[in-house]
């Protein structure tokens, strides 16, 4: 389970064990969960410093129950391993920037890029963390801006 992706319970079913017991002797005795660094304040925020790149990309998720988390991610990793740059619960600039901050400033002085939505609070702190960077917006956000005064004029003129 730790150097490839399979499940407890997968896990657990090809031995004909309980998937429920083994995930809990898995995270109490095997992984050091207890021993992170960043249990306390998982539920608010972790980082991974050391995932920083030249190339970030930030975006708010809704991961369970319409909480919102705020991600930041190095580009390089393409959504592997060392990809997760810092994850904060929220979308309040403020509570963004509190963290990020944490990276040390010649960390930060070596992101060059950092993609994003249009959402003030990101902008806010991508230019206070990440003060030589440019900002990019996700094409994906444009995209939608375009096809949205596309429809409103198509319903219009119809």
């Amino acid at each position: 389970m730790d150097n490839h992706p399979i499940s407890c319970q997968q896990l657990a079913n090809y031995f004909q064990l309980d998937g429920k017991q083994l995930q809990q002797q898995y995270k109490d005795h095997i992984s050091h969960f207890h021993q992170w660094e960043q249990k306390a304040h998982a539920t608010e925020w972790m980082l991974f410093a050391e995932n920083i790149g030249a190339e970030l990309s930030i975006d708010e998720t809704a991961l369970s129950n319409g909480e919102l988390y705020t991600i930041l991610t190095n580009k390089a990793a393409k959504g592997r391993k060392g990809a997760l740059v810092a994850m904060v619960r929220g979308t309040q600039a403020e509570d963004i920037i509190s963290v990020l901050e944490k990276i040390p400033e010649a960390a930060r002085a070596k992101v060059r890029k950092e993609t994003m939505d249009m959402a003030s609070s990101m902008a806010k702190a991508v230019r206070s963390c990440f003060t030589k960077a440019y900002r990019v917006i996700d094409r994906f956000h444009v995209q939608k801006l375009a096809y949205d005064a596309v429809q409103e004029l198509r319903i219009k003129y119809r």
